[in-house]
């Protein structure tokens, strides 16, 4: 049967399974032609085609930044740590000096951490951060003051230009970890890229994420493991992703901190407010297990009075433990074997083992 244009009509499925079709339902089903075939190229074209797309260059060898390559070489592992937001540059000042001295005298790389903007938080009347502007020269005073290199958020592709001014990371937020335009505005900065997995994503897709920043040119980049939703209100680390991710072929980072948020899951007050809550007393266990796994760096937000913190408080370690905890993962890191390929022998066992 051909319609009036010469395509082949099929019987719809429907025929051929459950007899005719009662007149009042026939004028219901869409007519199913045949589409026209796809020409596709030969297999081998294919794979040349997918080899030249800019964005597969992972595999290749792409001009690293000194300070990237230092962070990709330290031993055991470097720590991005601090506050989670500026709250003032006296606040910033006096954590910044804690956590070097004793990032310095347990022998741990610090690359020293705040935010100018939250712009994702819960609610629209929670605390921000002091904005781009005020934020920047806080952060631009901390590192001339204690000689510490720079890690902070954006959330906009205008803001990587000026950040990267004083930033010497760009970090990019979990939500927008595939936000392409995002990611190749802080490439294009050249500076070093950490890419929070999404809370939502499988950790194949930062392979993905990878690939938008080195597409642009820029190879200096990381992935980090925050937590995954389990269900509406929690996270779950799971240990698998530190491996897997070891396939966008770039140092690996745990947040040890974040990944015990409990989203929207703190009542703040009797009109239903939520805030995020967070289990911190499980900080340790969630870090002990990322570095014996054998992650290249460390996150974790730190805070001299947590309860006091307008964000996050219930995950930010306390600055009196931080000292205690940082030694402790020093000590798994030097004995893990975990970055090491486990060569497993499938060879049936004879009777020697027996």
């Amino acid at each position: 049967e051909k319609d009036p244009v010469g395509h082949t009509i099929h019987a719809h499925p429907a025929r051929a399974t459950c007899g005719p079709i009662p007149e009042h339902r026939a004028h219901a089903l869409p007519s199913a032609r045949v589409p026209r075939p796809v020409r596709r190229a030969p297999a081998a074209d294919r794979a040349i085609a997918i080899k030249q797309f800019p964005f597969s260059q992972r595999h290749t060898t792409m001009a690293e930044s000194e300070f990237y390559r230092s962070l990709k070489g330290a031993s055991p592992f470097f720590l991005m740590a601090g506050p989670n937001v500026i709250q003032s540059e006296e606040h910033v000042f006096r954590m910044c000096r804690s956590i070097k001295r004793i990032t310095t005298e347990v022998g741990i790389p610090l690359v020293f951490k705040s935010s100018f903007d939250k712009a994702n938080r819960t609610s629209a009347r929670s605390f921000r951060g002091p904005g781009v502007d005020e934020g920047l020269k806080i952060l631009r005073a901390a590192k001339t003051t204690f000689d510490v290199p720079i890690v902070t958020d954006i959330h906009d592709a205008f803001q990587a230009e000026p950040v990267a001014q004083v930033a010497d990371v760009l970090q990019i937020p979990a939500f927008l970890c595939r936000q392409t335009d995002l990611l190749v505005a802080a490439a294009k900065t050249g500076k070093v890229i950490n890419v929070k997995k999404g809370q939502f994503c499988a950790a194949s897709v930062m392979r993905n994420s990878c690939d938008k920043i080195r597409g642009a040119g820029n190879g200096n980049v990381m992935v980090c493991e925050r937590g995954t939703m389990f269900g509406y209100s929690d996270l779950i680390v799971d240990p698998r992703n530190l491996v897997w991710m070891r396939d966008a072929m770039c140092p690996v980072v745990a947040d040890v901190t974040h990944a015990l948020q409990q989203p929207a899951g703190r009542a703040i007050d009797a009109s239903g407010g939520v805030a995020s809550g967070g289990l911190r007393e499980l900080i340790p266990a969630v870090a002990r297990t990322c570095v014996a796994v054998g992650v290249d760096g460390l996150f974790m937000e730190v805070h001299d009075d947590p309860d006091s913190s307008p964000v996050d408080g219930p995950t930010q370690w306390p600055l009196r433990n931080f000292e205690q905890l940082l030694r402790e993962l020093k000590q798994i890191a030097e004995v893990t074997k975990g970055r090491e390929t486990f060569e497993i022998d499938l060879t049936p066992a004879g009777e020697d083992w027996f």
